[in-house]
């Protein structure tokens, strides 16, 4: 028994005495291109060009702004027809603007919309660099049988409801949806975990709770997973191909691991060429609205 004591405590001199200060010298990277380009079916086409920020810097409303990049030549095919698209600017407040690039209304005779079944391919030319992605709008293939509100379960407070959904899965893999809802005048917003793959469900009709979406810019609230009677909800659900599925399953599971020493590692899985971080994305949205009785 001596002897096990004995070895304990010269365990722990040796890890005492093996403690070393590690610091790592951390460099700035090199500025790269940010891409959030978008496509859906019956809607123009949308691309927000930025440049990426310090991980470690301090971000600021300036530091924001001045992160977008202009005067990039920014063309869009659907195979048929190539459309250059021109750089808007939209009123931020306080005298500032946010900046993206649609099609170009002085020369609609190349503009199309998105449409179903259908592949894209984007090149964008900024800073004497070229930057290449394709992208597809899916056929419509998913979307909801019904939609009903019930009351939430476990509230003392009788105005919170939830949203529930029936759906059926079509038959065969591949079938991948993403999601946003929106409430009164609010804007569309994605769920907090918004992108599904039908490994599971396969060709089955299911029915589950469809929580609201977040903003990630504020803090999440503790009623965040409900609707009010009164609301107007409206849900977009959108048919997406396997490379959007990828981007933004892999974005939101790198979103919820920020902070959690536990998370094991993990890669943004982008569509764009040459470096650029970011992705070319087509949504088949289907829209569909529900009102709440006060």
């Amino acid at each position: 028994m001596n002897k096990i004591y004995y070895l304990v405590f010269l365990s722990f001199l040796l890890l005492e005495g093996c403690e070393k200060d590690i610091n790592f010298n951390l460099k700035d990277a090199e500025n790269v291109l940010v891409v959030d380009a978008s496509i859906e079916n019956n809607r123009p086409p949308q691309v927000v060009l930025t440049k990426s920020l310090n991980f470690f810097g301090t971000i600021d409303p300036s530091l924001l702004i001045n992160s977008f990049v202009h005067d990039a030549t920014v063309t869009m095919s659907n195979g048929i027809t190539t459309h250059q698209l021109k750089e808007y600017a939209v009123p931020a407040g306080a005298g500032a603007f946010v900046y993206y690039y649609s099609l170009d209304t002085s020369n609609m005779a190349t503009a199309f919309l998105g449409a179903f079944n259908t592949a894209y391919t984007l090149k964008i030319n900024a800073e004497s660099k070229e930057y290449n992605a394709v992208t597809t709008i899916p056929l419509l293939t998913k979307k909801p049988d019904s939609l009903w509100w019930k009351k939430a379960p476990f509230q003392e407070n009788t105005d919170k409801v939830v949203l529930m959904i029936k759906i059926t899965d079509p038959p065969g893999l591949g079938n991948y949806i993403r999601y946003f809802t929106k409430a009164n005048s609010q804007p569309f917003l994605p769920g907090d975990n918004s992108v599904f793959d039908d490994q599971i469900i396969d060709g089955t009709t299911y029915q589950l709770q469809v929580e609201p979406g977040i903003n990630r810019n504020n803090p999440i609230k503790m009623d965040s997973n409900f609707f009010k009677r009164g609301d107007t909800i409206t849900l977009k659900l959108c048919n997406i191909d396997r490379n959007t599925f990828k981007f933004w399953s892999s974005w939101e599971f790198s979103y919820r691991s920020i902070g959690n020493p536990f998370s094991q590692p993990n890669k943004v899985l982008g569509n764009i060429s040459n470096g650029a971080l970011g992705a070319f994305y087509g949504y088949a949205a289907n829209y569909q609205t529900l009102i709440v009785p006060q």
